[in-house]
């Protein structure tokens, strides 16, 4: 793991649905950390990932990758997006229509690069057999590896993703975040992550920054930001660790950890094959009926 964390200090004025907004955000994402950038729609998330990647210039601030200045408003100091060793997946993934998967990969190659790392990219996204095929004629899963086979093609240390898996159904995002983590540690990359969905942040960060109208309303772990936020019955799901679990006459009895009080529920034996102790999960309720999602 390399010794070159991402610090930042910006300020940003936003336009707004509910009006002008001032975006100033401070910074610190630890070498080869996976940070979830989460809140409601129009605080900055996606601004803030355009301005670290070079799309947007703030009215302020400073952003030092390591030993790399990046951006210095008082220096006058602006590097230009393709010096900077950052991949950025979009949320539509931004894929170009006319062009195959194989050469929607090359695009993103600097000058002088080795031609065959294409061929590597699509062998490790396993995407070889479809390197002549149009975006259109891909599913989600395969068009969003495309994008992150693109954004890997320059071989960044930090990976900024917008919401990469937010229209996929829950089994590919299950898959495509397991398949996140592994290139993560293959490549040993930063990674900021902006993601609505609980499950998402428990499973992949390490920490978690949460916005609300332009400015860090809370940050820490995944447990820190959350485990004392939602009851049992509310909001898109709770953190919770596995007791002990029951399993009789087809029902499942699970004592669990959560919020640090002990809670009993339970559910279906089938839902509970995973749930030994120790286990960490994920608890929603859909029409009053528990649903459990294992996270590690």
């Amino acid at each position: 793991m390399s010794d070159a964390p991402l610090e930042l200090q910006l300020r940003h004025d936003l336009r707004t649905a509910a009006g002008p907004v001032t975006m100033e955000v401070a910074l610190r994402l630890e070498s080869g950390s996976i940070t979830a950038l989460t809140g409601p729609s129009g605080v900055g998330k996606t601004t803030l990932l355009r301005i670290i990647a070079g799309l947007v210039k703030p009215q302020s601030g400073r952003i030092a990758f390591g030993r790399e200045v990046w951006l210095d408003t008082e220096q006058k100091i602006f590097q230009k997006p393709q010096l900077r060793q950052a991949g950025l997946v979009f949320q539509d993934y931004a894929l170009f229509p006319h062009l195959s998967v194989e050469q929607n990969v090359a695009f993103a190659l600097k000058k002088g690069q080795d031609p065959g790392r294409v061929d590597e990219l699509l062998r490790e996204v396993e995407l070889t057999q479809l390197a002549d095929r149009r975006p259109h004629q891909l599913s989600g899963g395969q068009q969003q590896r495309v994008a992150l086979a693109r954004a890997l093609a320059s071989r960044p240390r930090l990976l900024l993703l917008d919401e990469p898996l937010s229209a996929l159904d829950r089994s590919m995002r299950q898959r495509l975040q397991d398949y996140l983590l592994e290139i993560q540690q293959r490549y040993q990359l930063t990674i900021l992550l902006v993601t609505h969905d609980l499950g998402e942040i428990f499973r992949l960060a390490d920490q978690v920054v949460e916005m609300e109208t332009g400015k860090i309303k809370r940050q820490g772990t995944p447990e820190q930001v959350f485990a004392k936020v939602h009851s049992l019955a509310d909001g898109p799901g709770l953190y919770g660790e596995v007791v002990s679990c029951k399993i009789e006459n087809g029902q499942a009895t699970v004592q669990a950890l959560i919020a640090q009080k002990i809670h009993k529920f339970r559910l279906p034996a089938d839902q509970a094959a995973d749930l030994v102790p120790g286990r960490s999960f994920l608890l929603r309720y859909s029409v009053d009926t528990p649903v459990v999602e294992v996270i590690r």
